[in-house]
């Protein structure tokens, strides 16, 4: 029978796909709220404004969907985060052109769980739901780049010559070469290296951000070895790409201020932290299958070691505060 099965009569029920899309993108979307409500309170930008507002018109139009449909198929609705884990009255804790490059970073994401989510799902109302969503995030991802191309701190994504005619591999060193003279990166190589080295640096600075103004402990100490681990693969990128006179991406830690007065509560920052981590698993997997330089291979196998360290230590910190909530399981 595989997945080809009689179509369901209830129209409302959800399988287990699509109830964890939604519930995902649900707690996902509440914490954008609180983000870009206290986004929204300190830009001063004019032109990034906008983005901010966007994002969160998007983020609550969601809310009101996922909301809708949950309640449809009698599914409790996540608590999510609320007002009660923001603080817009908090001091600046980024300069205006990191909310930019948050917002980047964070389409990225909310792109590719949705396009996960519109092949997972099977009811054409949820499937047409996140097309949508895709089509906005798409909107919005491509005036973040218009804009952003027009900022100080932009480095695109370094170019290479045209090959001149078609060339195959002619021998099996082309992999097995850890010792001695390697060959040059090809362009996946260059691309997954430029763009996790970007992501992996936006992680080691927010964690930095957040280190200042956690509340608990256990939170700050947590976010400080992330900053150190992220911080020391971010660089492990960096540093293949200039073995080869590549560009490297800008670093954002002077673009964070000295304030120590929480916008967010430790929950939303550990909640945060932990889709990070998520989010780098599922990047270093795929450019670790993109990748056939042997000592590229070795590096990937080293941060997604480290990302597994670090979401194992938020998991327990999440578990300890009672701060994770429980998806719906199997009878």
């Amino acid at each position: 029978m595989g997945i080809f099965r009689k179509s369901k009569t209830n129209t409302n029920s959800l399988t287990a796909a699509e109830v964890s899309a939604l519930w995902l993108q649900y707690s996902g979307d509440s914490m954008a709220i609180c983000i870009f409500k206290y986004f929204l309170h300190i830009v001063e930008n004019k032109e990034i404004k906008p983005i901010l507002e966007n994002a969160l018109q998007l983020s609550e139009s969601h809310i009101t969907k996922i909301t809708e449909f949950l309640t449809h198929a009698n599914f409790q609705i996540p608590l999510g985060f609320t007002d009660n884990d923001v603080n817009v009255n908090a001091p600046r804790l980024f300069s205006d052109q990191f909310l930019l490059f948050y917002s980047y970073i964070m389409t990225i994401h909310g792109i590719t769980g949705y396009s996960l989510a519109f092949t997972n799902c099977e009811r054409p109302d949820i499937q047409n739901y996140f097309s949508e969503c895709l089509v906005s995030a798409k909107e919005l991802f491509q005036n973040i780049v218009a804009l952003a191309k027009n900022q100080p701190k932009y480095i695109s994504v370094p170019s290479i010559p045209s090959p001149h005619g078609t060339k195959f591999v002619e021998s099996p060193g082309f992999i097995s070469n850890l010792i001695g003279d390697k060959r040059p990166l090809n362009s996946s190589e260059i691309s997954t290296l430029f763009f996790n080295s970007t992501k992996t640096g936006f992680v080691s600075s927010l964690s930095l951000a957040f280190s200042q103004v956690a509340v608990r402990e256990d939170v700050r100490n947590f976010l400080l070895k992330n900053v150190k681990l992220a911080g020391k693969d971010a660089e492990s990128f960096d540093a293949l790409l200039q073995q080869e006179q590549l560009p490297i991406p800008e670093k954002w830690e002077n673009e964070i201020t000295d304030s120590t007065v929480s916008p967010f509560s430790d929950k939303l920052i550990m909640f945060h932290a932990g889709f990070l981590v998520n989010a780098a698993l599922t990047y270093y997997g795929a450019s670790l299958g993109s990748s056939l330089r042997s000592d590229i291979i070795v590096n990937y196998s080293k941060v997604f070691t480290h990302a597994m360290e670090a979401g194992v230590i938020s998991y327990n910190i999440m578990v300890k505060h009672g701060w994770m909530e429980k998806q719906p399981e199997a009878d």
